[in-house]
């Protein structure tokens, strides 16, 4: 088996930029969290910043504890698409490497 280290860096180094550019692309890509059948709905980012929520007018009339647990399940809601989106990203860049035989990430 030749082994060539320049190749393997160069590899390396491009994957880094891949990297790089995923994460900046993730910080930016927004999601949407949902709940109540999406009366409920929370935008994050990938930073997991919440950028914004909204509440259906109908909820305004709900008493407070049923609000406080449709906006912690939709903010729950994001940060699982949020973490599953930046799952695939990983998966889809750690396909494009040539890693050994049998190495798992």
């Amino acid at each position: 088996m030749d082994f060539d280290i320049n190749s393997l860096m160069q590899q390396a180094q491009a994957m880094q930029e891949k990297m790089k550019k995923m994460q900046d692309e993730a910080a930016n890509a927004e999601v949407t969290g949902e709940a109540g059948a999406g009366l409920v709905k929370v935008v994050m980012n990938g930073r997991h910043d919440v950028k914004s929520v909204n509440v259906d007018a109908s909820l305004m009339s709900e008493d407070k504890e049923l609000l406080e647990d449709l906006l912690a399940a939709a903010v729950n809601d994001a940060v699982r698409r949020v973490e599953k989106q930046q799952q695939d990203n990983m998966q889809n860049m750690a396909g494009d490497f040539p890693f050994p035989p049998g190495f798992k990430l």
